[in-house]
């Protein structure tokens, strides 16, 4: 199943991974899938990934802090204090909410159970490829720093051609490449096989699930900052279980059960704001994407139409 090609990244060999071949490594999600839906599954592609932090920053922290004076202020009567407040707050909060949901965010890849198929956009132009044949290449290498010692990293990525234009062909990268294991791309091109091939859903040998235990159990791997004081508070009182009436509670409790609920503002923000932009950037997809999306949707590829 391996077969020695040049890298971008190395002189090592590249390791071959095919639509319908199992690497014998066990389905692994990376922190890359962005939405994993009964008919289509969409991977973070290019940057913005921190997208929603200024406005979370900004509108969390000064925002909702200035909003929340000015109605304490109404409450006690000072409205003059209530203008002053409202007047600063909402442009704190708006101001670059707009700005980070009015901006574009880079496309998803997108991998169609309904048709088959592999989308992607490139600065506008649609890249695609059929599923069945399809092949990624994974090859492992090191980067070495001063600071950083010796980082294993490894590349996971396949090729696409342009609609219209197959002569003209792109090679995307399947998420980062960096710090991440030979081992660990084989296991999420399984996730991905396994979604295209027997999913949506999937056991934990990639073998088709009525349930979605395996699936839910794999995204909820990815950590959300506005759930991080709900995790602090099961750790906490994991903690006074196993006390069994000691002092379980450390100088690092006290601070997260201090800290944790003034940053939840913020996070919850910049996750609404990342959402926002999400939704907003679906538009940009041609047509022939988003209908073959829908559940109802034609179920012919786009090779087919070229």
């Amino acid at each position: 199943m391996s077969t020695p090609e040049k890298s971008q990244y190395s002189p090592s060999p590249t390791v071959i991974l095919e639509a319908q071949k199992s690497t014998g490594e066990q389905p692994m999600e990376l922190f890359i899938v962005d939405e994993h839906t009964e008919h289509y599954l969409a991977l973070q592609a290019g940057g913005d990934f921190d997208r929603g932090l200024l406005t979370g920053v900004l509108g969390g922290m000064g925002g909702c802090a200035m909003i929340g004076l000015g109605l304490i202020g109404a409450l006690q009567g000072k409205f003059d204090i209530t203008y002053m407040t409202f007047s600063i707050g909402i442009p704190l909060l708006l101001v670059p909410f707009l700005w980070e949901t009015l901006r574009p965010l880079p496309l998803p890849i997108l991998f169609n159970r309904r048709t088959r198929e592999v989308y992607f956009d490139h600065n506008g132009e649609l890249f695609h490829s059929p599923w069945d044949g399809i092949s990624a290449m994974a090859n492992e290498f090191q980067l070495v720093g001063t600071q950083i010692g010796a980082m294993q990293s490894a590349s996971l990525e396949v090729r696409l051609r342009r609609f219209k234009q197959p002569d003209t062909a792109l090679m995307i990268s399947l998420g980062a490449p960096f710090g991440k294991s030979l081992a660990m791309q084989k296991g999420f091109w399984e996730y991905i096989r396994a979604y295209m091939n027997n999913g949506p859903y999937f056991d934990e040998h990639g073998n088709h699930s009525e349930s979605d235990a395996f699936v839910k159990s794999q995204l909820a791997v990815r950590f959300k900052m506005s759930d991080s004081f709900k995790h602090t508070l099961a750790r906490i009182m994991q903690a006074k279980k196993e006390a069994g009436g000691r002092n379980y509670l450390g100088a690092d409790d006290v601070a997260m059960l201090i800290i944790e609920p003034m940053l939840y503002p913020q996070d919850r923000i910049k996750e609404f704001t990342y959402s926002i932009a999400k939704r907003r950037s679906r538009n940009r997809w041609p047509s022939l994407v988003t209908e073959r999306l829908k559940a109802n949707g034609p179920t012919t590829r786009l090779v087919d139409l070229e």
